[in-house]
């Protein structure tokens, strides 16, 4: 019971982040515009920020949710633990959530640099892709596996689709602050993009 309550809750809080992340959006659109570098990096940062807290609290609900006994409790070194039915509900709040992302970094708009529009494009296309690449998981987890080994693979394949989201944004603000001293100046210098790499170890 506990259990299930922790779920609830995480998906909750998921719910409430999503709407706190569209609340930001909607209060600054600066797509199509050039902004400051700095502003620019701020809020990509916070986009990404909001985006990565929504994941982890989903995620950790999933893994502290009891098996129903109708699904397959995959190993947990290698997936979440819990039944198809709870990874896909939690799928499809982080699907959502990306979706906010995605609209985030748009808003957000390109940075004033010489290397800004390459930036901004570089950023977008791997929310695009991340958003993509979680929508095709979701997918695959609509059909019943027909064995423990299926349903093994498509957890699996889910989480990995998750992992990888996570990891390449990471990666993909690493290679933006290498573009030009000033977008590096800019993610350097903000706290949003600083308290992000601090939670990532980096």
């Amino acid at each position: 019971m506990r259990g299930w309550l922790v779920w609830t809750v995480a998906i909750v809080v998921g719910i409430a982040l999503v709407l706190v992340a569209t609340a930001m959006v909607g209060n600054r659109d600066d797509s199509g515009e050039t902004v400051p570098a700095g502003q620019w990096a701020q809020s990509v940062c916070g986009s990404i920020g909001v985006w990565r807290g929504e994941i982890e609290d989903i995620v950790d609900g999933i893994r502290q949710a009891p098996a129903t006994g109708t699904g397959v409790e995959e190993p947990q070194s290698q997936t979440p633990q819990g039944s198809p039915s709870l990874v896909r509900s939690g799928l499809e709040e982080i699907v959502r959530a990306t979706e906010v992302l995605v609209t985030g970094i748009d808003n957000s708009g390109t940075p004033d640099t010489d290397e800004g529009e390459a930036a901004a494009t570089q950023v977008s296309s791997w929310a695009a892709t991340s958003l993509a690449n979680l929508n095709k998981a979701e997918d695959s987890l609509e059909t019943e596996a027909a064995t423990p080994e299926e349903a093994i693979a498509q957890l699996a394949g889910a989480t990995g689709a998750i992992r990888l989201a996570v990891v390449s944004g990471f990666e993909t603000l690493r290679d933006v602050a290498l573009l030009d001293p000033e977008l590096a100046a800019a993610v350097h210098e903000s706290s949003t993009c600083q308290q992000l790499m601090e939670e990532q170890g980096e």
